[in-house]
């Protein structure tokens, strides 16, 4: 299956890309501004265009992954589905609400996805069923810890790089937006039911940009189970700060560096009444981008999927309410 990428940044470049071959895909095409990301892609052997406009034009690819800054995630979202391509959009949905509500309206009976890949790790698919089968019995509260470095100069590699990641006008905020949404998902993934109540609240305490570099997430589902989450770009990364943890009535589960971007982590599930822990198997080869590839090619063939709009929207909304009320506080 051949996937066009509109823009060719380094999540696309070294995360995603990589796994899309993983999972039997091709990128064929790559849509980026930048000369630099496109002699990139033409280094690799991929047709390079300067608009996605242009690249489906070539009619070289089957669906289309969008990995622009948050304030371009509209144009090429409209763009597939005009064309009746498969998309998958990197989260957030996009900078601002209103751009969201947007591409929702544009997307119509087209297969869309937001690229929340943590719902697609193997660890967190082996948690899923873990609960499901009532291993820990009723979920009682879902706590993330998902920080990271990212200061006003970082760059994934040391190199020159566009840190569009710490501008409120065109990531739609900072840190929490960038991190947050992630594990709200995840946490309605593990459940299966949304978070309906949400606060937020920011902070700007170490690094010397306008976007919020931390926030502290509480919410709960309609069911009343808890959620808990410490998002940030100010914490050192050779700190712990990769924690999931699910507590039911009859234990508790907890994966360590599962969250993020590589394969691998660990998971165990420690029993309320023994204190025995039991470690839970999961494919550890297997990144969550490569998942999350496998995933959206099956749904593009016709098989049962999770990928839904109208979740996704909800979602923003209500993280958004929260935001806007909490940006108000910083």
């Amino acid at each position: 299956m051949r996937w066009g990428i509109a823009g060719y940044g380094w999540v696309a470049r070294d995360h995603m890309a990589p796994g899309i071959t993983a999972a039997g895909g091709t990128v064929a095409a790559v849509a980026d501004p930048s000369p630099a990301a496109r002699d990139r892609a033409s280094a690799a052997g991929i047709a390079a265009y300067d608009s996605v406009e242009a690249m489906i034009a070539a009619s070289g690819c089957d669906l289309v992954y969008v990995a622009a800054p948050n304030d371009a995630h509209l144009a090429p979202v409209r763009a597939a589905a005009a064309a009746g391509l498969p998309v998958l959009c990197e989260k957030p949905i996009a900078a601002s609400l209103v751009d969201a509500e947007a591409m929702a309206a544009a997307v119509g009976d087209t297969l869309y996805g937001t690229a929340f890949d943590q719902r697609h790790h193997p660890a967190h698919r082996a948690i899923a069923e873990a609960i499901v089968a009532g291993e820990i019995g009723r979920p009682v509260a879902v706590r993330i810890v998902y920080a990271c470095w990212v200061d006003p100069l970082w760059s994934p590699d040391g190199a020159a790089h566009d840190n569009w990641r710490v501008d409120p006008a065109r990531a739609g905020g900072g840190a929490v937006i960038d991190l947050a949404l992630h594990g709200l998902d995840l946490a309605e993934r593990l459940l299966h039911e949304p978070v309906t109540s949400l606060s937020i609240q920011l902070q700007r305490r170490i690094h010397a940009y306008s976007a919020d570099d931390g926030g502290v997430l509480a919410g709960r589902t309609a069911s009343g189970v808890l959620f808990q989450s410490h998002v940030a770009y100010n914490c050192a990364e050779v700190l712990p700060r990769r924690r999931l943890e699910v507590l039911g009535e009859h234990g508790l589960i907890v994966a360590t560096d599962t969250m993020g971007q590589t394969a691998g982590g660990s998971v165990v599930r420690r029993c309320a009444r023994s204190g025995e822990e039991t470690p839970i198997a999961f494919d550890t080869g297997c990144s969550p981008f490569a998942a999350q590839a496998a995933a959206f090619m099956a749904a593009v063939r016709g098989g049962a999927h999770d990928f839904s709009m109208p979740r996704d929207i909800a979602l923003m909304r209500v993280f958004d309410a929260a935001y806007q009320e909490a940006i108000l506080c910083l």
